[in-house]
């Protein structure tokens, strides 16, 4: 969801789905069948070092992606399948893949617990929706945390938690580069849906990302990001005027999500309003709780918003 033609977005990414493209030297992924509106051309799986590699990001439970990530490695030993987060076209096809290969899924892996206070206590209190995705029976068997590193003879993996897309999601650095999963993709924004989407941990997120200084991103969606810190930048830009319309809208008066979806993403295709909609009620929970904007009634997606 970029605003206007002078985004940094790159949709020109067409990949042969289930073959291996070598992306350079100790690194190689493979696309997922799943290409839709809010996964592009597929999930990316990624297989990094050679002879003794990590799988990151198996994808969705479908065996044709499953076979063709097992044909890839079939000549080689696989000592870790690391899962960014918890969402089914990336953690799904984990178990068995990992089964297949012998090797331990490794992940944050815990979408409920590792969410904010703020958002515990809403979803506590019964007034969200959300949960789109997730993969509820995922656990890893070995629980990373932010900093714990993983290697190989050619390889180190350093998991950096960056949470805002889902709580529980983690990125990966390699060396100079970052494997960016959802928070950060070269295709589109990426989708905050509370209360496991989570707009303030996202700029954090974001704002780590652009401390390590990476010189490319591999996203969980679309092809390599050559330009981290246009793109990374760009998101937090996109997120600041995002909240300007919204706080524009609401000058013209009291209004609920569909009302504010209606002003702020009239350029954006009907069908992905209800995800629009996910977004600026992220906007608006973060915008509660600043006291820039206040509700008469509990807090809600079915609430009726109007600045203080």
């Amino acid at each position: 969801m970029g605003q206007g033609d002078q985004d940094p977005f790159d949709r020109s990414h067409a990949p042969v789905v289930g073959e291996v493209e070598q992306i350079l030297p100790g690194l190689r992924v493979v696309t997922a069948p799943n290409a839709g509106p809010m996964t592009f051309t597929g999930t990316q799986s990624y297989i990094v070092g050679e002879g003794r590699v990590a799988v990151l990001d198996p994808g969705p439970l479908d065996k044709a992606h499953i076979d063709a990530l097992q044909s890839a490695v079939r000549r080689e030993t696989v000592k870790a399948v690391l899962v960014s987060h918890s969402h089914r076209d990336h953690s799904s096809g984990a178990r068995e893949f990992a089964r297949l290969v012998g090797a331990p899924v490794m992940a944050h892996g815990d979408p409920r617990g590792a969410r904010s206070p703020l958002m515990t206590r809403l979803a506590d209190d019964g007034l969200l929706e959300g949960g789109e995705g997730i993969d509820e029976g995922f656990w890893p068997d070995e629980v990373l945390r932010d900093g714990d590193r993983i290697s190989g003879p050619d390889w180190e993996l350093e998991a950096l938690y960056s949470p805002g897309h889902l709580s529980d999601h983690l990125a990966f650095v390699w060396g100079r580069s970052i494997f960016s999963g959802d928070v950060a993709m070269g295709w589109a924004t990426t989708l905050i849906s509370p209360p496991d989407g989570d707009l303030a941990r996202f700029r954090t997120s974001i704002e780590r990302l652009i401390a390590h200084a990476p010189e490319r991103l591999y996203p969980g969606h679309g092809g390599t990001v050559e330009d981290p810190e246009r793109l990374l930048t760009h998101l937090l830009d996109h997120r600041a005027a995002r909240e300007k319309q919204i706080l524009a809208s609401l000058s013209d008066g009291p209004g609920g999500i569909s009302d504010i979806v209606a002003r702020v993403y009239a350029d954006v295709p009907p069908d992905l309003h209800a995800a629009a909609g996910r977004n600026v009620f992220a906007h608006l929970i973060d915008l509660v709780e600043r006291g820039l904007v206040g509700t008469k009634t509990a807090l809600s997606s079915n609430g009726t918003f109007a600045l203080r």
